[in-house]
């Protein structure tokens, strides 16, 4: 039976995590043995790591590297913060000589400087493939012994600064990269050229029978009423998702004679930015923000139409799941957004200015007929994509 590890970060609520489960669920645990190593054992999705796998004891050292420097500093690591604190202050040199604000830098840079410092992974123990499932890809490269080693891309590269000499070495180190589409794949190797030789496309993975079982707990009428025509949109709090233009959005719609309400699910750090665009707008009663749900589902089948007004995307696993469960599904106009789904067909991708999003989105409202052939499309094509477990089984030959 061949091993397989993978590696990543913790189990919060996001897109890179559930398709992590997805990964997760669909390799056969009958031929494979498979082990996951998580820095920490943290996040909603923890109890959904499926039978068969297994889930390695959490090392102490590990944890230093997401908390709060005094707290890991009190409890006696101080190397490791030593460390931290250097990659810290090095990233934050480099942000200021390149005038970037979006930047992966500092994360990078805090596992760039401290796994030196790190234990070894199931020391002893060779693996037949090895899987660095979230960036930073320091701890696999060093703290782990396989036969073959991957690492998986999840964001689009032209929207995110970072050290690109710093990064190549990271990435060259390993026998494969992994890209979740065509549309990624083309901004990564803008980058990284030399990388080409590397790119294997998996693309992500949907649990779709933990999907489709969680949506049927319960129905959030009382949190979602039925008094308006009901907009989702869920994702981290943060730039790439663009929550903090839905405000303005909605109050064009609202223009426009719709009686809408736009809810939105997430937590990170831009919720006091769209808290502020809310009352700026005066869509305290129109956008409502329902915060971190840990199974979002029966929401999205709450709702009318599911939008994603993403400012870029690697490939959204949200926008999947809303299809998966057969609903309207508009997308902004992002880098990758036509590798997302087909416009017209399975969906609609609408621009990223406010005001056309907003003109596109209240005609599509008013158009019956092309949102009931956008959910009649979803519910007869397969978005689980579990066949593409096959291509991570080839790499192990």
């Amino acid at each position: 039976m061949k091993k397989i590890l993978i590696v990543s970060h913790a189990l919060e609520l996001g897109g890179a995590e559930r398709s992590l489960i997805g990964l997760l669920d669909a390799i056969d645990k009958e031929k494979y043995k498979v082990d996951l190593f998580l820095l920490r054992h943290e996040g909603e999705l923890l109890p959904f790591v499926p039978e068969g796998v297994n889930l390695l004891p959490e090392m102490p050292a590990y944890t230093v590297l997401a908390r709060q420097m005094v707290q890991t500093l009190k409890e006696g690591h101080v190397l490791l913060t030593a460390a931290r604190m250097y990659g810290k202050i090095k990233a934050s040199k480099y942000i200021k000589r390149h005038c970037h604000i979006e930047s992966g830098v500092p994360l990078e840079y805090s596992h760039k400087y401290t796994y030196r410092l790190m234990p070894e992974i199931q020391s002893g123990e060779e693996y037949d493939l090895a899987i660095s499932f979230l960036t930073p890809h320091y701890i696999v490269t060093h703290k782990v012994h396989a036969k073959k080693k991957i690492a998986w891309i999840h964001t689009d590269y032209s929207r995110v600064q970072i050290d690109k000499k710093s990064e190549l070495e990271m990435w060259s180190m390993y026998n494969n990269i992994i890209s979740i589409s065509d549309d990624v794949t083309k901004t990564f190797l803008k980058t990284f050229p030399t990388l080409s030789n590397k790119i294997i496309k998996i693309e992500n993975i949907i649990p779709e029978k933990l999907i489709v079982s969680q949506s049927k707990e319960f129905v959030p009428i009382e949190e979602m009423p039925g008094d308006s025509i009901k907009i989702l949109s869920i994702g981290r709090y943060c730039t790439a998702k663009n929550f903090d233009n839905v405000p303005q959005i909605c109050k064009y719609l609202i223009k426009h004679g719709m009686n809408v309400r736009w809810y939105l699910i997430g937590f990170g750090p831009d919720e006091n930015l769209i808290k502020e665009k809310i009352k700026e707008e005066h869509m305290e009663k129109n956008v409502i923000m329902l915060g971190k749900k840990s199974n979002p589902y029966p929401y999205i089948c709450r709702c009318d139409l599911y939008v994603q007004p993403s400012r870029y995307e690697g490939k959204c696993v949200s926008v999947k799941e809303a299809q998966m469960l057969g609903k309207p599904v508009v997308i902004t106009d992002y880098v990758t957004a036509k590798s997302q789904l087909e416009d017209g067909v399975d969906g609609k991708i609408v621009p990223l200015d406010n005001k056309e999003c907003a003109k596109m989105l209240a005609e599509l409202l008013e158009n019956v007929e092309e949102i009931q052939m956008y959910k009649k499309n979803c519910c007869k094509s397969d978005f689980s994509n579990i066949i593409e477990v096959q291509k991570l089984y080839k790499i192990m030959v």
